[in-house]
């Protein structure tokens, strides 16, 4: 089988704000698929989130938008290389807009923390020693 693309998409109330949020971070968007009705953030060379305004957003569903600072909607898990990177990527969430969305896990082979984006989108960095993957 091919190695496929995934594509998350997510509703934001404000393009501008999210996109400085994420580049924060330091990820960068694919111009190709970013304008000024959604931002297509590279999370990984196959792996990217749209994130889309919710007018724009609500032209591809006939459900109603969630409110994801009010309810949970989905937990995005990123993986990192190394607990210190886990430290440095939540750590940018919260100066940039996020907020804590739980205390950090340490279970000892795995390390988590997580955080809401500013339109209340919850991610998690994690870091899992690899010794303890078979």
């Amino acid at each position: 089988m091919a190695t496929s693309n995934i594509f998350v998409n997510l509703p934001v109330k404000d393009l501008d704000q999210t996109i400085a949020f994420w580049t924060k971070l330091g990820y960068s968007f694919n111009k190709q698929f970013t304008d000024e009705k959604a931002g297509c953030l590279v999370i990984a060379d196959n792996i990217y989130a749209m994130l889309i305004t919710e007018d724009f957003f609500s032209t591809f569903t006939t459900r109603a938008i969630a409110d994801a600072s009010k309810v949970a909607e989905v937990i995005i898990a990123l993986s990192a290389d190394t607990r210190e990177e886990v430290d440095q990527i939540a750590d940018a969430a919260l100066a940039s807009g996020g907020s804590a969305a739980q205390d950090p896990m340490d279970h000892g082979f795995m390390y988590v923390r997580s955080f809401t984006d500013p339109d209340g989108h919850m991610w998690e960095i994690l870091y899992m020693d690899p010794s303890h993957v078979e």
